[in-house]
């Protein structure tokens, strides 16, 4: 089995989610209205590192929550493992609002579908926005993130590997061929 290539190593990670902060901002007038998002697990870590960034560039705080998706998978009757959930927690009005969803690999579509519908049973958004770190490509849904920090071509025999600090003791983004099931941290977003 060949090694893991690393394409963003840490400073690299962050480098990306400043610029990421700053198209966010850019594309707003304000902190008005504006609330982030993140899907468990490392697109809520993504999100908290973009929240500190964001509240900082517009010198205001900007509402931040987190959702789970597991029971919103389109996959779920097919799956033979028990889902871990996490808490979704959207302590703020969702109605109205312009919300960025952030994850960490956009790949088939199927984990922002489903975050997608986990955010309306919350309410009605006035527009959903997309911000992933890495966008493997291989969409099976109508999906196009508005924010990307890298592009990466991938073979569906790949697998996009996002590890940071807070879970993993180490930020980077790595590509290594997919092993054994391919649903998981970075595989199927």
């Amino acid at each position: 089995m060949s090694e893991n290539k690393v394409v963003l190593d840490g400073d690299e990670m962050r480098r990306t989610l400043v610029r990421i902060a700053h198209e966010i901002v850019e594309r707003h007038e304000g902190p008005d209205g504006l609330a982030v998002i993140g899907i468990h697990r490392r697109g809520a870590v993504l999100a908290q590192r973009l929240h500190v960034l964001l509240c900082d560039l517009l010198e205001a705080e900007v509402p931040l929550g987190f959702v789970d998706i597991s029971f919103y998978r389109d996959d779920l009757a097919q799956r033979t493992d028990t889902p871990l959930v996490h808490a979704t927690t959207i302590d703020f009005a969702v109605d109205g609002a312009t919300v960025v969803i952030v994850d960490d690999v956009l790949y088939t579509g199927r984990t922002v579908r489903a975050a997608i519908e986990a955010l309306f049973a919350y309410g009605r958004p006035a527009k959903v926005q997309l911000a992933v770190l890495a966008d493997r490509g291989h969409r099976e849904l109508p999906i196009r993130p508005d924010y990307v920090g890298k592009n990466l071509p991938t073979a569906r025999a790949e697998r996009v590997n996002v590890r940071v600090s807070e879970i993993d003791g180490v930020d980077e983004v790595t590509i290594g061929p997919a092993v054994g099931d391919v649903a998981g941290a970075g595989a199927s977003a």
